[in-house]
């Protein structure tokens, strides 16, 4: 839940009011609880609402990337970086990360997380809440159109989006570190 708090507010202690107060609606609410979804899409939904009001009351600044379109024309992800139409794994991904096995891995894996965090942070909300949801949270999709109320096509999109942006701003940093 924190996770998906600190993707609409700006700081993690604001998150974690969020959660708290997630939890004291959830309590307060209890006895209004129609069945109509699972107990945890009911809570999430109340959290996504609760960190939402909370992101917007503390904003102070619009983003630079909010303003611009998500679709300005140009393709989402580099096509070099996929296999031709004649290759054995049409549309594949040409090379995957390596494996990180040493020591020294382990060691920068807590600055990657940082960069990977940071990479979140600058999506656009509705990609960075269904990138958080899904490969942070691991929800299925369908747990994640439920809670954001929105066709399946367009949680795909937002995800493919959202996945897209947080790897091309994380590839110049992987190269220089050559996990890339």
């Amino acid at each position: 839940m924190l996770h998906l708090a600190r993707s609409f507010v700006a700081t993690q202690a604001s998150a974690e009011e969020v959660v708290q107060d997630t939890w004291l609606a959830v309590i307060q609410g209890i006895d209004d609880f129609e069945g109509r979804s699972t107990v945890r899409t009911w809570v999430y939904r109340i959290l996504i609402n609760t960190a939402k009001k909370r992101g917007l009351r503390e904003s102070r600044t619009v983003p630079w990337s909010s303003m611009f379109t998500e679709d300005d024309g140009r393709p989402t992800v580099d096509p070099t970086l996929f296999r031709g139409a004649d290759d054995e794994y049409p549309g594949g991904w040409v090379s995957f990360p390596p494996p990180w096995t040493t020591t020294e891995d382990e060691v920068l894996a807590g600055e990657v997380r940082a960069r990977l965090r940071d990479a979140i942070d600058t999506l656009p909300e509705r990609q960075r809440t269904v990138v958080t949801l899904r490969d942070v949270l691991g929800h299925t999709a369908t747990e994640v159109c439920e809670m954001l109320a929105i066709s399946e096509g367009n949680q795909r999109v937002l995800l493919h989006r959202g996945r897209a942006a947080a790897r091309a701003r994380l590839a110049p940093y992987l190269e220089v570190t050559g996990h890339g």
